[in-house]
């Protein structure tokens, strides 16, 4: 009964359109009340103590090292030294576009900030030469979404906390996983550009790709000092956060001088709204997870699977599923805040290792993000692009398809995943 009364109040304040923190809030309540235990005190205390987190510190500097990095002229070269590599191949602009997101993502963590940033970019050079608009614009939001699995991810910060999982070994546990997303989208858009009628622009010279490189240089210097870091401990994935920023603030004022000190106010005002509304939510949600606790939902949640308990493998495929239905409804930091608490007891009580749980939960949150009909990454390209949702939609299936089975493939083959983890931090 406690379950049914959560996920009604939740469901009917998210259908009256209260934002989603404001439904968590909604709903906790509601189940205070179910429970008897209503109390303002405990309310308040729960949603202070939701944000009081030191490792959430990451989410504010890596926010603010994105759009460092977009206004500052960081992601404008990677995309020219993409365009000089492969630029000229047949579906060039599609590989420039998977290539630049891989290194966004090493950079930035926000699949909204790459997407947007790719977008305004490279979807109006993908048209002039040919591209169907849709497909152009599907590739590129199945790119961007690889930014909350490849490190450092705020996705994997905001689960980490939410479920007391070592951040620096999640970094770690999605590089793989983050590229096995981008080889899969690159077989899928050579197979859709083989098709296609483009002309081929001429390929750069050796001076050009030289050119384009010595101007990157600066900003690839980023994910390696971010992963070198973590790696040898040099620094804590916080600190990391810090570092990107600060290295990102240098690299745009003092080396590419693309940043103003009238640019950097509104740089500073846009990290911090969007870091309030993450906050935000957060917080709301350790309300509803401290009363998933005392309800003992996690136990009833676990006498539901318990058909699927013995096999670890058939499990995971019943929550991967779950999460996907999910997905489809709910943006990526609700549901990571609201299942996790729910799911982690399952996962434990089944012998899953939480690294892994964590990389493939964000890994099909993040497929979500480009899932009709909430998908927030869709709804970016279709902002940038001025098309139609439902065109974008249709644009990105194969590329959706491919990394779906990626991740599948990652639930059948745990080693994938474990393997280099071990590798990488023993």
């Amino acid at each position: 009964m406690t379950v049914f009364i959560f996920v009604g109040a939740l469901l009917a304040a998210m259908a009256i359109g209260m934002p989603i923190a404001y439904a968590l809030l909604f709903s906790g309540v509601a189940l205070m009340l179910h429970l008897d235990l209503f109390d303002a005190q405990i309310l308040a205390q729960n949603v202070i103590n939701g944000s009081d987190s030191f490792p959430l510190l990451a989410v504010p500097f890596f926010m603010l090292a994105g759009e460092i990095m977009n206004v500052g002229g960081l992601s404008k070269r990677i995309v020219n030294l993409a365009i000089t590599l492969v630029g000229h191949r047949r579906g060039g602009l599609g590989f420039v576009a998977i290539i630049a997101a891989c290194l966004m993502a090493a950079l930035s963590g926000s699949a909204v900030a790459d997407t947007a940033a790719l977008s305004a970019l490279l979807l109006p050079m993908m048209v002039k030469a040919g591209h169907d608009k849709a497909r152009a614009g599907g590739l590129i939001a199945s790119a961007g979404i690889i930014a909350p699995v490849i490190p450092p991810s705020i996705g994997l910060v905001v689960f980490g906390v939410a479920a007391n999982v070592s951040i620096g070994k999640l970094f770690m546990a999605g590089i793989v996983p983050g590229l096995l997303m981008g080889i899969s989208i690159a077989v899928a858009w050579w197979l859709v550009a083989s098709r296609e009628n483009v002309a081929l622009p001429p390929a750069s010279t050796a001076r050009e790709k030289l050119h384009a490189l010595r101007e990157s240089v600066w900003a690839l210097g980023l994910p390696v000092i971010v992963l070198f870091g973590l790696r040898f401990g040099i620094f804590t994935p916080t600190e990391a956060a810090v570092v990107a920023a600060v290295y990102a603030l240098l690299v745009s004022t003092v080396v590419y001088r693309e940043i103003s000190l009238r640019q950097m106010y509104a740089v500073f005002v846009s990290a911090a709204k969007i870091t309030s509304v993450i906050m935000f939510l957060v917080a709301a949600s350790m309300v509803s997870a401290w009363l998933i606790t005392v309800a003992d939902i996690p136990d009833q949640v676990i006498e539901l699977l318990q058909p699927f308990m013995g096999n670890p493998t058939l499990l995971l495929v019943a929550i991967m599923v779950l999460v996907m239905v999910v997905g489809t409804a709910m943006d990526m930091m609700p549901t990571i805040l609201i299942l996790t608490p729910v799911l982690m007891p399952v996962v434990k009580e089944a012998g899953i290792d939480p690294v892994y749980f964590g990389v493939l939960f964000i890994m099909n949150n993040a497929i979500g993000l480009v899932t009709p009909p909430v998908g927030s990454v869709l709804n970016v390209v279709a902002g940038v692009g001025k098309m139609r949702l439902d065109q974008v939609a249709k644009g990105v299936l194969p590329f959706m398809a491919a990394q779906f089975i990626v991740m599948f493939l990652l639930v059948l083959f745990p080693a994938i995943v474990m393997v280099p983890l071990n590798f990488l931090t023993n």
